[in-house]
């Protein structure tokens, strides 16, 4: 969105202008009394200005689809990438003149008019106008609930009648699956000679409520081939997540030893449950976690949990409220068989039945699970094989449409869900 990046830019200069007048005691810094006559702000201003710009051109590359509102997930990744790009510039350019109170002061006053003008911009109501051409009334009603979307007219694909004209703000969400009467092809054909914006349904529902619809999904290379093009981000999503574990050890690793403590006065038994789930490519690995249930709890096999567990130790209800008892799971990310972001690691014997049951349910296992997930921040627990097909929808949009900023969006969800305690039993 240009007019974001130019509110970007903006807010940018007047934190320049901002820090100039604390570090250097003028608003401009081109004007900053150096410790050198040959030094020169000039330089330093370049970087700043020009890592900004590309930060906003990649983080805009290495988003995903969705409405398309300003967000605070990728402004964290631009503000990065900004003072980034910056260090890295001003170590290969040594003789460049550069001020670290300047720059962190630029970066703390840039933080506040980049969240705010989003903010403000977040807050205007704003609504995509749709007239859906399909015979899928569920879809159309998937759309009408999302946020952003309000759906003017369902139109069959069979009509024969006379049509009228629509608005023009509106936009036609045509099924491609359906088969049009020639009044339909007609019309469609009119609406976009005149003007209005035609769209595949899919991309517009994937776009507005964040999931894939499995009814439109054929042979499933829909959802296998965005992986593929995304290949070149999986390497450094590895890379990212076994760094990330293993600085922040020092913060996890003191918490996990006490919840472990509490877990062993609580119930006598081992503190870690460990579990045979099913990861990347389908493969069968150990994960581990904080046990929140008796001992004895799964004698007569897995089941789904429920509101109010019997089978729950005291602060068992905490502990998954909290997500204290998935701090092992960080041991399975530095080994590589989870990430810090992906689908939900299922227990075997449910992935078995699954498979057998939902279609295209294997698809989630093209990437590694994650400890939090696009389905996860989506969706409350699912307790049954129906709400396991409402999660499946989201996490296959996140296959099909992963990347780094989606990551980003991600963790800013699951710090409220944290927070809130919701979805977890």
């Amino acid at each position: 969105m240009m007019s974001v990046a130019l509110s970007d830019l903006a807010a940018l200069a007047a934190a320049a202008a901002a820090a100039s007048w604390v570090v250097f005691e003028t608003p401009f810094p081109w004007g900053a009394e150096l410790p050198k006559p040959t030094d020169s702000m000039w330089p330093l201003m370049a970087f700043l200005f020009a890592s900004m710009t590309l930060s906003s051109a990649l983080t805009h590359q290495m988003s995903g689809p969705g409405v398309p509102r300003p967000a605070y997930g990728r402004m964290a990744a631009i503000l990065f990438g900004t003072v980034f790009l910056t260090t890295a510039m001003l170590v290969l350019f040594r003789d460049v003149y550069f001020s670290r109170s300047f720059i962190a002061l630029t970066s703390a006053a840039w933080a506040a008019p980049a969240i705010g003008h989003r903010w403000a911009r977040r807050r205007r109501p704003w609504f995509e106008r749709i007239c859906v051409i399909t015979n899928e009334k569920e879809l159309a009603d998937d759309l009408n609930d999302s946020d952003h979307a309000e759906v003017v007219r369902v139109l069959s694909p069979e009509t024969d009648g006379p049509l009228d004209r629509l608005q023009k703000d509106v936009t036609v969400a045509v099924d491609l699956r359906a088969v049009l009467s020639d009044r339909v092809a007609q019309y469609l054909s009119s609406c976009a000679v005149a003007g209005y914006a035609v769209r595949p349904l899919t991309s517009l529902y994937e776009e507005h409520t964040g999931r894939v619809p499995l009814v439109h999904l054929a042979e499933g290379w829909e959802i296998s081939a965005p992986p593929l093009g995304l290949a070149r981000w999986l390497p450094g999503k590895r890379a990212f997540d076994f760094a990330f574990t293993a600085v922040t050890a020092v913060l996890w690793a003191p918490i996990g030893l006490l919840v472990a403590a509490y877990v062993k006065l609580a119930d006598p038994g081992r503190s870690v449950f460990k579990q045979r789930r099913v990861g990347l490519g389908g493969e069968i690995f150990t994960m581990y976690k904080f046990r929140t249930m008796y001992v004895d709890a799964e004698t007569e096999g897995p089941r789904f949990a429920v509101e109010d567990d019997p089978r729950l130790i005291p602060g068992g209800k905490f502990l998954r409220k909290s997500r204290l008892d998935e701090i092992p799971q960080l041991w399975n990310v530095l080994k590589g068989d989870m990430s810090l972001v992906g689908p939900r690691a299922e227990q075997v014997a449910f992935v078995s039945r699954f498979r057998a049951e939902i279609p295209f349910y294997d698809h989630r296992h093209m990437v590694r699970p994650g400890i939090t997930g696009w389905a996860q921040v989506n969706y409350r627990y699912a307790d049954d094989q129906a709400e396991t097909v409402e999660k499946l929808t989201y996490d296959l949009y996140y296959v099909k449409h992963m990347s780094p900023v989606m990551d980003i969006r991600i963790f800013w969800k699951s710090i409220w869900t944290v927070i809130s305690g919701s979805g977890a039993r």
